[in-house]
């Protein structure tokens, strides 16, 4: 045996070392695992929305033995035009409150679980579970209980599958009286309940109200189900599972084939997502920031993919001087012009709290000498855009005020751009190459990110264009 796989130990009396050998080496190496890595991996619908995948995912989850805690989303589409279980799980509910027999819709979703439970050989019943829910849904226990139910018994299926305990996680998930997510009380529950489980199903979306009726996360919530269970058993590694490889550089809908995303920091995550990049729910950011736990969003389909890693700052150099191109339509803008407004104390403000009066949350306000423009969801401004301007008038007493409506915002991210000068030129230099007009420009000092005002038209357009400098010519 090489001393490489012996333990030296002193003799006593002896004066030297004497090796001897150590215990099987599968068990040295469990010994190791079992001192280190702790992983929550959490699976969107699409990978558990038949056997197949449910057998994928129990493939993934057995390759690595630091994958312990699992999250599990209800049963998603097997195929286009298919319906999701929470989609049937409403849809049954709202038959229960019109007073309807819903014996028919209850045993079409009890099928669905059937069918992953025969096609992976396992010998459990949901009989008792279903009766339960039957019941109450005639009781009209409420929606958020109807919606939860689907990741409740993928849950309890999953646990039987892999031989995991199964947690509830209305036990150990807190909403406070006024409905608020209980951070503090959650992470207390849930660190005690995870002590004693060396591995566990934690059904996500949902937890529980005071008086223990049940509350869900908003769609999605799964997400956010992770990240609390990654927190609460200080985790190494959040995996996110889903049916892409990680985030794309920019919308697939847009451009044919983009780049992934190998690495981005919470902060671009952030700015990427509030502009309509979405892989992970916005909120599920957040629990992990405070334990500055990296996210790894994985595919189920291509687990050999990296995939992207979220992390909170990293020395990993981008790919490429972006990281991201991402964008949403339909604002509006407000322009105000009025001679040395910037001598006016407090001007910012009395414009803001016209917009505050009337419940519209701004979105930019670019500024010049005497000129202030606000940037407004067209939607919301619309039918209180009379009120706005009176209001803007009687507060500012404008010289010139004009709206500007169809406008497109887009995101410029990436904390490559720091280190790169001329980012913004090539940015304008390729917008007009392709003919389009930039209607706004506002750069935070972080130099994180630009963004872009178009026209709604121009929106397609203009991502290609940024995408393309940036990415395939690669400048």
């Amino acid at each position: 045996m090489s001393e490489t796989n012996s333990l030296k130990i002193m003799v006593t009396g002896a004066g030297k070392e004497i090796p001897l050998p150590l215990l099987n080496e599968d068990i040295q190496y469990e010994n190791r695992r079992n001192l280190k890595m702790k992983k929550v991996v959490k699976f969107g619908g699409s990978s558990l929305a038949s056997a197949e995948q449910f057998r994928k995912v129990g493939e993934i989850i057995h390759a690595e033995k630091e994958r312990r805690y699992v999250v599990p989303s209800a049963p998603g589409k097997r195929y286009s035009g298919d319906t999701k279980v929470t989609d049937m799980l409403y849809d049954c509910y709202n038959s229960a409150s019109a007073n309807g027999d819903i014996s028919g819709k209850i045993k079409a979703i009890q099928a669905r679980y059937q069918e992953i439970i025969d096609g992976l050989g396992l010998e459990l019943s949901l009989d008792e579970q279903f009766a339960e829910i039957k019941e109450k849904f005639e009781e009209g226990v409420g929606s958020d209980y109807a919606a939860s139910r689907g990741e409740f018994l993928n849950g309890i299926v999953m646990a039987a599958y892999l031989g995991y305990e199964f947690v509830d996680a209305a036990d150990v998930i807190r909403f406070d009286e006024d409905g608020v997510f209980d951070s503090e009380t959650t992470n207390d529950l849930m660190r005690e309940r995870l002590e004693t489980a060396e591995c566990a199903v934690i059904p996500g979306f949902y937890g529980a109200m005071p008086d223990g009726s049940i509350k869900t996360f908003s769609r999605g919530g799964s997400d956010i189900t992770g990240s609390i269970v990654a927190r609460a058993v200080h985790a190494d590694l959040y995996e996110n599972w889903t049916d892409v490889s990680g985030f794309l550089v920019t919308d697939p809908h847009i451009v044919s084939n983009p780049e992934t995303i190998e690495t981005i920091t919470y902060r671009e995550l952030r700015e990427l997502s509030y502009m309509g990049a979405t892989v992970l729910h916005a909120d599920a950011i957040f629990p992990l920031r405070q334990e500055g736990i990296p996210i790894n969003i994985k595919n189920t389909n291509r687990p050999q993919d990296p995939g992207t890693l979220i992390v909170e700052s990293t020395c990993r150099q981008p790919k490429f001087t972006i990281t991201g191109v991402a964008g949403k339509k339909g604002f509006c803008a407000i322009n105000i012009e009025k001679d040395q407004m910037n001598s006016e104390i407090g001007f910012g403000r009395k414009v803001l709290q016209v917009f505050e009066e009337n419940g519209i949350s701004f979105e930019h306000v670019p500024s010049g000498i005497d000129t202030f423009t606000v940037i407004v969801h067209q939607s919301e401004f619309m039918e209180k855009e009379q009120r706005v301007i009176s209001g803007l008038h009687r507060a500012v007493h404008p010289d010139t005020l004009d709206l500007e409506s169809d406008l497109a915002l887009i995101a410029v991210v990436g904390r490559g751009m720091r280190a790169q000068r001329g980012t913004a030129a090539r940015i304008f230099a390729a917008l007009s190459h392709a003919h389009i007009n930039v209607k706004m420009i506002d750069q935070g000092s972080s130099e994180l990110n630009i963004i872009i005002g178009v026209r709604n038209e121009d929106f397609e357009n203009a991502v290609k264009a940024i995408y393309d400098i940036f990415v395939l010519t690669h400048l």
